[in-house]
């Protein structure tokens, strides 16, 4: 628990092993959805926007050009298991086989469940009685309402000109917490700290934890959302599954208010949530209407665009 609030604290990722999903589980979802991008994926994948774009960009003169294209190199797809209440998504489900849909469902109950747990630390991690995180992130006892709940399907292509596109751009995520199974074999997530980038190495079976940017304003910013991006390889193809455990789109978003009570026993004068400044309050669904227009600019303005009178 002390390592986990820690890398909280100081990274805001880290990677878990013992987390208790099954490794032949975690062994046949990267087998089946590799199989399913070279099936189907990739043929979609060569006819998409950003390839004509990088192709558009060489022919225009740009083979010694440092100045990165505007876009991901990036397929994939987003996936909301039907045994879990969420919130629904706009663009359609590409037809998935039978096993791969079975075996997402599956690792979904899991990967859930072992979002609940790692909240359970953190809530006890922070002080915050049991079940804050998991609560707040529903919105709140007698709202009926359940946290949103998805999986990003993605690969990430081999690339003929890494140094003109990213895999996925830099940025913060929006929401609560991330887990991610990420390719065992192949690097390219990278996390900036201190003004340099680190390699998020790989690491078999493990789960990397990512902290969101809702997620940092209910801790009152003792744990933090951090950039990271994803870089493009010349020479592989990289899978990434990512898992996320959000805010329910009308979850009020705000610090604990016992995180805003500074301690007499450090020395530090001693206020109430009403008189101490950190994060304003808001609706999810407002944040995370800015953050698709803002996704790969700095935090900081999303938080104070959701500023009202009285926050």
């Amino acid at each position: 628990m002390a390592k986990i609030h820690k890398a909280c604290q100081e990274w805001g990722f880290f990677q878990l092993l013992n987390h208790g999903i099954p490794h032949s589980l975690l062994d046949r979802v990267q087998e089946l959805f590799k199989e399913n991008y070279k099936n189907s994926m990739d043929k979609q994948f060569q006819d998409s926007t950003v390839v004509e774009m990088l192709e558009s960009s060489l022919s225009q003169g740009m083979n010694f050009s440092t100045t990165k294209i505007d876009a991901d190199w990036e397929t994939g797809f987003f996936f909301q298991p039907s045994s879990l209440e969420t919130k629904r998504v706009t663009q359609p489900l590409p037809a998935m086989p039978a096993n791969l849909k079975e075996t997402m469902e599956e690792f979904a109950e899991e990967v859930k469940g072992l979002a609940e747990r790692v909240l359970e630390i953190m809530s006890e991690n922070l002080g915050l009685e049991k079940g804050y995180l998991k609560e707040a992130l529903a919105g709140g006892n007698g709202h009926g309402n359940s946290p949103f709940f998805g999986i990003k399907m993605s690969h990430y292509p081999p690339c003929p000109r890494p140094d003109l596109v990213d895999g996925l751009r830099s940025h913060t995520d929006a929401g609560g917490l991330i887990l991610l199974l990420q390719d065992d074999e192949v690097d390219g997530l990278q996390v900036l700290k201190d003004d340099s980038w680190f390699d998020v190495q790989p690491l078999q079976h493990s789960i990397v934890i990512d902290i969101g940017d809702q997620l940092e304003v209910m801790t009152n910013g003792k744990y933090r959302s951090m950039w990271h991006r994803v870089l493009a390889k010349e020479d592989a193809n990289r899978m990434s599954i990512a898992a996320f455990y959000n805010p329910s789109s009308r979850a009020e978003v705000y610090p604990a208010p016992q995180l805003l009570i500074r301690s007499a026993e450090e020395n530090e004068i001693v206020v109430n949530a009403e008189s101490s400044y950190n994060y304003p309050k808001f609706v999810s669904g407002d944040y995370m209407k800015v953050y698709a227009a803002q996704k790969f600019l700095p935090k900081e303005p999303r938080f104070e665009a959701m500023i009202r009178p009285g926050n």
